[in-house]
């Protein structure tokens, strides 16, 4: 019996690429340079710890999620409704401090506030008439656009005329007996 060789015809294909070979995987050793031997904490190194960042809980998606049910607010009461559970300076039902202590007088919002320059200052001002602007300049008030009202802390021996928005009634007395005169300036500015 005579026996048959068959040849297998081998294709170009096949013949280009080459037996398969076992490769290792390469094993990354990094370098240590010289400025690493000295590093310092900084936000250029700085990373984020594995575990920082975990998926938010998607709660009361059936008994079988374990977040079913009452969705992990236990059952009923203050803190199982929606919305705010408890306010700043909430103590528990109990009534709050901020409602047991005793409440005295208001703040008035149409309180005047005026910068205040007493008689003892103006003694030594050498000027006849004293004017806003010689206050400012002589460092007695700080704003000329502001209120300003004299006191009659002090005495006065020159006769001075001073302006200015208000005065008391001791510090008319006193200007008025040394010789002087009060000029009352309106908000405009107008004496």
């Amino acid at each position: 019996m005579e026996k048959k060789i068959i040849k297998k015809k081998v294709t170009a294909a096949a013949k280009k690429t080459p037996a398969k070979s076992v490769v290792k995987p390469r094993v990354h050793k990094p370098k240590k340079a010289a400025h690493q031997a000295e590093a310092v904490a900084g936000l250029h190194n700085l990373k984020i710890p594995y575990g920082a960042h975990k998926p938010k809980k998607l709660l009361g998606r059936g008994s079988s999620s374990g977040h079913g049910k009452t969705s992990t607010r236990g059952s009923k009461g203050q803190t199982s409704r929606s919305g705010r559970d408890f306010y700043a300076g909430f103590e528990g039902g109990q009534t709050p401090l901020i409602r047991r202590i005793a409440k005295r007088g208001f703040t008035s919002v149409f309180k005047k506030e005026f910068q205040i320059v007493n008689l003892d200052s103006l003694k030594n001002i050498k000027d006849a008439v004293i004017t806003l602007v010689l206050l400012e300049e002589k460092g007695l008030i700080k704003d000329r656009a502001k209120a300003v009202k004299i006191l009659g802390n002090g005495e006065l021996k020159n006769p001075l005329t001073v302006q200015a928005h208000a005065f008391s009634k001791g510090a008319i007395d006193k200007i008025q007996k040394a010789g002087g005169k009060t000029e009352i300036i309106n908000v405009d500015g107008n004496v």
